[in-house]
C-alpha cells in the first residue's frame, strides 16, 4: 500500500513534465514543488481522516455524495473516472513513444495498443495481479529517485569524481527567481498536477485486509517522501545543471547525469520513464475500473458494471474504461493534433474539481462526525477548522490561476466543459427517477468494507 501511494505521485511528469516547470520559473521552482507538495499533503491528510473514520469502496466518491449531495457525488465520481481513462490514453500513447526509439520500424498505434492489452490483461486477473505490478514499478522507480539523491548529494559536496561542488547555479543565471515570483506562483499550477495520484491508495484501500491500517500507515509515510523525493531531486537537477541550458527543459534527469558523466544516459533514463508510464497506465487502468463499479452502488451507472469475476475483479467496468483508451490510440495516429490534443486538454483541472470537492466535504464530515460519532475520529485533520478552510482557499486559487494564466487557460475551460456534460447526465439520470433494482437512491450510511464487493455479486 505504501508503494501504491508513491507510484501514485511519482509518474513521467516528475521526470519529464518537471523540465517545462523549470523553465517557467527558474531555480525557484523548487518552490512551485513545494507548495504544490504542501496543497496535495493537506489534501491527502484530509481524505485519510474520512477513509480511515468511515472506509467506502469508492472513497470519496462516496463523501463528496453523502456529504455535498448526490449531484455532487456524481460529478465528482464521474470527473475522477473521466480523468483516468484519460490517463489510460495518453500514458499508452506515451509508452509507446518510448518503444519506438528502440524498435522504430514498428508502428505508434501498435506498440500503444500492445501496452494496453498486456496491462489490461493483468488487471483482469485480479487485484493482487494489480498490487503486484505496482509494486514492482514503484520500487524501480523509488530506487531510481534515491540513487539520483546519492549521487546528486556527493556531487554537490566535490566528493564525486571530478565535481566542483557548490549551489552557483541557484543564483548565477538571472537570481534565484529570474523569471519573477508571479512565474513561480504560476507554475504551481501544473506542479499540483504532477502530484495527482496519491489518493489511489484511499481506493486501492477498500480491498485490502486493513483498510483503515493500510491507508493510515501509507498517509504518514507519503508527507516525507513526497517532500523529499520531488522537492529534493528537483533541487538537486537546478542546483547541478543551469536552469536555462535546452537540455534542462528536453530531460532534466538525463541532463544531470550526463554532468556527472553516467555513460548510456538516454537508455537509463527511456527505462525508468517507461516505467514510470507503465506504472501510471497500470494504476489508471485499475483506479477507473473501480470508481465506475462505485458509482453503480447509488445507480449512479448501469448495473451491468456490478458483475465481478470470479476473483472479484469488474472486468466489465476495466473493459469499459479501456474503450476511451483504444478510440485514443487511434485518434493519436489518425488525428493527433485535434482529436488527441481536444481529448487531452479536457481533463487537466478536472483532478483539481476533484480535489476541491475533497476538502469540502471533509469540513462537512468533520462537523457530523464529532456530532454523532467522535471515536472514530482516530487520524484528524491538522488545526480543524482553519487549515481546512486554507487548503479550500489554496485549492480555489489554484483553479482560478489555471483559469486566467493563458498556458492553461484552454485546459480549464475544456475541463469546465467535461464538467457540464457530466452535470447534464446527473439531470438527465435524476428525471429519469430509476436508480438500480435493490439500490437506494439516496445515499446509505457508509459502512466499513473489507472486500472489492459482496460474494453474491460474482459471476
Amino acid at each position: 500500500m505504501n508503494l501504491i501511494a508513491l507510484g501514485g505521485v511519482i509518474g513521467a511528469g516528475l521526470f519529464v513534465g518537471s523540465g517545462v516547470v523549470i523553465q517557467s520559473a527558474g531555480p525557484a521552482a523548487v518552490v512551485s514543488f513545494l507548495i504544490a507538495g504542501l496543497i496535495t499533503v493537506l489534501i491527502m491528510r484530509m481524505l485519510a481522516e474520512m477513509t480511515i473514520a468511515k472506509p467506502a469502496l469508492g472513497s470519496f466518491y462516496v463523501y463528496a455524495r453523502e456529504a455535498l449531495g448526490n449531484r455532487a457525488g456524481f460529478a465528482v465520481g464521474w470527473m475522477y473516472w473521466y480523468f483516468f481513462v484519460i490517463v489510460v490514453a495518453v500514458e499508452a500513447v506515451a509508452g509507446g513513444r518510448i518503444l519506438q526509439l528502440w524498435v522504430p520500424d514498428v508502428p505508434l498505434w501498435v506498440l500503444s495498443l500492445g501496452l494496453l492489452l498486456i496491462l489490461t490483461g493483468t488487471n483482469m486477473v485480479s487485484a493482487r495481479s494489480y498490487g503486484e505490478f505496482e509494486y514492482w514499478f514503484s520500487s524501480i522507480k523509488v530506487v531510481a529517485i534515491v540513487v539520483f539523491l546519492v549521487v546528486g548529494a556527493l556531487y554537490l559536496f566535490g566528493f564525486w569524481p571530478g565535481a566542483h561542488g557548490g549551489v552557483t547555479n541557484l543564483v548565477s543565471h538571472g537570481g534565484f527567481a529570474p523569471l519573477g515570483i508571479g512565474a513561480v506562483l504560476a507554475a504551481v499550477v501544473p506542479c499540483i498536477g504532477f502530484y495527482t495520484g496519491a489518493e489511489i491508495v484511499t481506493i486501492a484501500a477498500a480491498e485490502s485486509a486493513e483498510p483503515q491500517k493500510a491507508v493510515a500507515k501509507a498517509m504518514r509515510s507519503i508527507i516525507l517522501r513526497v517532500v523529499l523525493f520531488y522537492v529534493g531531486s528537483v533541487f538537486l537537477v537546478v542546483a547541478i545543471k543551469s536552469w536555462d541550458d535546452p537540455a534542462t527543459a528536453v530531460s532534466p534527469y538525463a541532463a544531470v547525469l550526463e554532468v556527472l558523466g553516467i555513460p548510456a544516459v538516454a537508455t537509463i533514463m527511456n527505462a525508468i520513464v517507461l516505467t514510470a508510464v507503465l506504472s501510471c497506465l497500470n494504476s489508471a487502468l485499475y483506479t477507473s475500473s473501480r470508481m465506475l463499479f462505485a458509482l453503480t452502488s447509488n445507480g449512479d451507472a448501469p448495473k451491468a458494471f456490478t458483475r465481478l469475476s470470479r476473483s472479484g475483479v469488474p472486468r466489465r467496468a476495466i473493459l469499459a474504461g479501456t474503450v476511451i483508451g483504444y478510440v485514443s490510440v487511434i485518434a493519436a495516429y489518425t488525428s493527433p493534433n485535434l482529436i488527441f490534443q481536444f481529448l487531452v486538454n479536457s481533463y487537466g483541472a478536472v483532478a483539481l474539481f476533484v480535489y476541491l470537492s475533497i476538502a469540502l466535504a471533509q469540513v462537512r464530515l468533520r462537523r457530523r462526525l464529532e456530532r454523532e460519532d467522535p471515536d472514530k475520529l482516530t487520524l484528524k485533520m491538522w488545526l480543524f477548522p482553519w487549515l481546512s478552510y486554507a487548503t479550500i482557499a489554496l485549492m480555489a486559487g489554484v483553479i482560478l490561476a489555471m483559469a486566467l494564466l493563458p498556458s492553461t487557460r484552454s485546459q480549464f475551460w475544456l475541463s469546465a466543459v467535461t464538467l457540464a456534460l457530466i452535470l447534464v447526465g446527473f439531470e438527465f439520470r435524476r428525471r429519469r427517477g430509476k436508480p438500480v433494482a435493490g439500490v437506494p437512491a439516496e445515499p446509505a450510511p457508509v459502512e466499513p468494507e473489507r472486500g472489492a464487493a459482496p460474494a453474491a455479486l460474482r459471476e
